[in-house]
């Protein structure tokens, strides 16, 4: 009886990406794929968690208001590519005109704007992530610094390049959303 539990978890097929490999990690595994690359991340810190819950109840107020969009937060998978990306942005927007997106086990299509509340591998958020929302054609992508509230937003232009539209300190201000929040 031992043994019939014993291989339960057995990989009949050996995966071919990294989408693949991490479908079959346990549920709570801290890790995206960018690019076909699996990155692990340690957890977030206290500061970052902080302004997380602030934001997620301001902006979910706000869009319960004006009924527009779907606020979603991590953990919950966005995928870009199939087969190279899928990513868990701390906070983002679906707009309610491309709900469909949102399955059951992710998002399957691009947020219309993505809020990531920078790590401590800064460049993994401020490099690796912009150039996969950049490519991907998320129309705002927020970058705030957990330790001063410093929030730039990046927005993309006519030819489909992210331009930094503001920098600000503890405001958030779309304009998909026609909004602007204090935190």
């Amino acid at each position: 009886m031992g043994d019939q539990h014993k291989y339960k978890n057995i990989i009949s097929e050996i995966p071919s990406t990294a989408v693949e490999v991490y479908r079959m990690l346990p549920e709570g595994t801290r890790c995206e794929v960018i690019f076909n690359e699996l990155i692990m991340s340690p957890s977030p810190s206290r500061e970052h968690q902080l302004i997380l819950i602030k934001l997620s109840s301001l902006l979910f107020q706000f869009l319960e208001a004006q009924q527009n969009g779907t606020l979603l937060s991590a953990p919950f998978d966005v995928y870009f590519d199939p087969e190279q990306s899928v990513v868990q942005p701390d906070l983002f927007v679906v707009l309610s005109e491309n709900e469909e997106i949102i399955k059951k086990n992710g998002v399957h299509g691009i947020p219309a704007l993505i809020i990531e509340v920078i790590s401590t591998n800064r460049g993994y958020d401020t490099k690796r992530k912009r150039a996969l929302y950049e490519k991907a054609g998320v129309k705002e992508y927020f970058m705030i610094d957990p330790e001063n509230k410093n929030t730039i937003l990046l927005t993309l232009n006519a030819s489909g390049k992210y331009e930094q539209t503001y920098e600000e300190t503890g405001l958030l201000k779309s304009e998909i959303l026609s909004c602007h929040i204090n935190f």
